[in-house]
């Protein structure tokens, strides 16, 4: 590899691909599921048109609320690591070096190597060296609460958007084999590209996830043919 030549690796993409491919996957699968279940109930057009919009915008919200709670917990957990760390830095620095020699010895380091690797780390960035090997926190994988919950709820609108739109624009009569069919196809679609970008294969992503997608739009369907045909 060339001098200076950056490799690219797949996992500084993990924070923010899990919260898109998963707003994207709820977006298309829970309106489209929604949306179903009220078609399959005998309502009008309109109805299932209002049904879709409600879902999308309702979604989008508890997506990003979700998210932002559940990572923001992690950012909180992750701070206060790290101020314990800071504390401990303070109070017993020798303590701190000899703790992070004993990991690196831990990882096939000799003892005079480690030693020196510990002491010229800490000389540079004591904290950050800690919070990498003692802690595993590292710049790419902390926690970002707002980037989350944007890319949940974005991602979740536009997922949520691609059913609607069909739901619009289709005919009452073929709604329920087009919205159903059109959806499938953007599920397994969705799972090959996340699937590719994260660097796995492309068709079990696309197969898991139109799999459990067939299964969540049919079950919903089905609970809403059988509590139409009730009430």
């Amino acid at each position: 590899m060339p001098v200076g030549a950056k490799e690219l690796h797949h996992t500084g993409r993990i924070g923010w691909l899990r919260a898109a491919v998963l707003g994207a996957n709820d977006g298309i699968l829970s309106t489209s599921s929604l949306m179903l279940g009220v078609a399959a109930a005998h309502a009008t057009h309109n109805n299932i048109v209002v049904a879709g919009v409600a879902g999308l915008v309702a979604g989008a919200m508890s997506m990003a609320a979700g998210e932002y709670v559940s990572v923001h917990s992690q950012a909180d957990t992750e701070e206060a690591e790290l101020n314990l760390e800071r504390a401990e830095l303070r109070a017993d620095d020798k303590g701190e070096h000899k703790e992070l020699m004993a990991i690196y010895v831990a990882r096939g380091l000799e003892p005079a190597l480690a030693k020196q690797v510990a002491k010229q780390l800490m000389a540079h960035d004591a904290l950050g060296a800690h919070a990498r090997d003692e802690l595993g926190i590292s710049e790419t994988f902390r926690a970002r609460p707002i980037q989350a919950a944007l890319a949940s709820a974005g991602s979740f609108a536009v997922g949520a958007a691609m059913p609607l739109l069909v739901t619009v624009t289709a005919p009452a009569a073929g709604l329920i084999p087009l919205v159903s069919a059109t959806s499938l196809v953007f599920l397994a679609v969705l799972g090959g590209l996340a699937a590719r970008a994260g660097g796995a294969g492309v068709t079990i992503g696309a197969i898991r996830v139109t799999f459990w997608g067939a299964l969540a739009m049919a079950l919903t369907a089905g609970a809403g043919w059988l509590f139409g045909s009730v009430l």
